[in-house]
């Protein structure tokens, strides 16, 4: 018994003074690898600059609004659609102003059927000031002059008639019947070839002031006329251009080709201009990505462009996505990427740096991510 106590006592002293030696005298795991850490986190300070940052489309992202207000008739997209540039997102209710522009294509079809009938009057009043001056024609002319050269001919005739008839009825040898007959035979030729006369001077005498006055008249009324209504034909089309343009102002295009981000309002709700800066939808070009980074001030002097970079994300654990330096603000500012932490120091002078993720890498736009640029 005595026996068993002393070696159990032997046994115990044994591993109470290894346990003091191993407390007391070796160097424990943690400080032999402490200086092997330090040298490498002091590696890593010296060779990569870390900041925060937040994923954005390559054309950031863009409110895309309609250009009045008024109340959505639909909405063709949803969110994560890819449209192409020019393709149609939304439609306000547009009936109203379709109908006016259908209104006013009919209105100016009536002026201009008016104003093709202002024109023929006009050149009605032209042509008639142009007869007036111009007189009878060559035909009308000869035709007069023949007959008055005709009725000369007859009173010449007549003349020579009544003279004999005269002599005769004076020697006894006609009675006094037949020399009155011929007497009033010349006086019927006289007026007749008086008439013809006139008439030939009437057909070849030259216009009449008071004609050429009547005809200006005409002519100025048709072109007053005809001017008035090309006035109207005018603002016609341009109140059609108007309308035609608030029409088209309800039909939302997309301005680029990328993807439909947000999509803020849908079918029956109300876009005001006022809020344009929330838009009805949110589109951006993710055909690339860029990671926009707050940098330090202390180590604005380390970054250059085309520096490579690789940024994590908590939700995709350790996997690295990579990217290069594309751009470097030239002013300093206060932080855009926060961390919504209580203790956050918004004041903090920062430099914005803007990174290109290398093709296929994908992100979600708008995703808060940790960049690690390397400076050598």
């Amino acid at each position: 018994m005595n026996r068993t106590l002393i070696l159990s006592t032997i046994a115990l002293l044994v591993v109470s003074v290894s346990l003091a030696y191993f407390v007391w005298f070796r160097p424990s795991q943690a400080e032999t690898e402490k200086p092997k850490e330090t040298a490498e986190k002091s590696k890593t300070a010296a060779n990569v600059i870390a900041a925060p940052g937040v994923v954005e489309a390559v054309s950031e992202e863009t409110e895309v609004s309609a250009g009045i207000g008024g109340k959505l008739k639909e909405v063709t997209v949803e969110e994560g659609d890819t449209v192409v540039r020019n393709q149609i997102i939304a439609v306000l209710e547009n009936a109203d102003f379709a109908a006016q522009v259908m209104s006013a294509k009919a209105e100016i079809e009536t002026l201009k059927s008016q104003r093709e009938t202002a024109k023929a009057r006009l050149i009605q009043a032209k042509a008639e000031k142009l007869r007036i001056i111009n007189g009878s024609r060559q035909e009308e002319r000869k035709e007069a002059l023949a007959g008055y050269e005709q009725t000369n001919a007859v009173l010449e005739n007549a003349k020579r008639e009544a003279a004999r008839r005269k002599i005769l009825f004076e020697n006894g040898d006609i009675a006094r019947e037949e020399y009155e007959r011929s007497a009033r035979d010349l006086a019927v030729a006289s007026k007749r070839s008086a008439e013809m006369g006139e008439r030939f001077n009437v057909v070849n005498a030259p216009a009449r002031s008071d004609d050429l006055e009547r005809a200006d008249a005409a002519i100025l009324l048709a072109q007053s006329q005809f001017a008035e209504f090309e006035a109207l034909i005018a603002a016609a089309k341009t109140k059609i251009a108007e309308t035609e343009a608030r029409l088209a102002k309800t039909v939302v295009r997309a301005p680029f080709s990328g993807i439909i981000l947000r999509k803020r309002l849908k079918a029956g709700e109300s876009f005001s201009p006022e809020n344009s800066a929330n838009g009805i939808v949110t589109i951006g070009d993710v055909s690339a990505l860029r990671v926009r980074v707050d940098l330090d001030e202390t180590d604005v002097a380390k970054i250059r462009e085309e520096q490579r970079a690789y940024v994590t994300a908590a939700a995709y654990g350790k996997q690295q996505f990579t990217a290069k330096v594309i751009k470097i603000g030239q002013i300093l500012g206060r932080k855009n990427v926060r961390s919504e932490e209580p203790t956050e120091k918004v004041d903090k002078k920062i430099l914005e740096v803007l990174l290109e993720l290398d093709p296929n890498q994908r992100l979600p736009v708008g995703l808060r991510v940790d960049v690690f640029i390397q400076t050598e």
